[in-house]
């Protein structure tokens, strides 16, 4: 089985700054892929960035050039720098580990708010 742990939410004021961390622990294989989503009330879930363990990432429209997406690859570990936060922004971030036939996997959650 597959476990993933986000951490980093909170509540920061428009323009602030989040990292936030997921890390995998479990049968975790080679040839996968990391990606954060976000789901805002009322909203269904999106993609907000992804990264492949070879190093290929996709950043959305709406998060290029505020977010980055970065990984360690040795340490099972996703990262999402997220700077100049704006309150639409403001959604419960989700991790996922694509391992493709070995299956999907979804973190927690946690919780990021944008307001001043």
């Amino acid at each position: 089985q597959v476990q993933l742990v986000e951490s980093g939410g909170g509540l920061v004021q428009p323009g602030g700054s989040l990292r936030l961390s997921c890390v995998a622990s479990g049968n975790i294989f080679g040839g996968n892929i990391m990606s954060w989503h976000r789901q805002a009330p009322g909203k269904q879930r999106e993609l907000v960035a992804a990264m492949s363990n070879d190093g290929m990432t996709n950043h959305v429209p709406a998060v290029r050039g505020r977010f980055t997406i970065s990984r360690d690859n040795a340490k099972n570990t996703v990262y999402l720098q997220m700077n100049n936060l704006k309150p639409e922004d403001t959604a419960v971030y989700y991790c996922n580990l694509n391992q493709f036939t070995r299956g999907t996997y979804w973190g927690q959650g946690t919780q990021v708010t944008v307001s001043s």
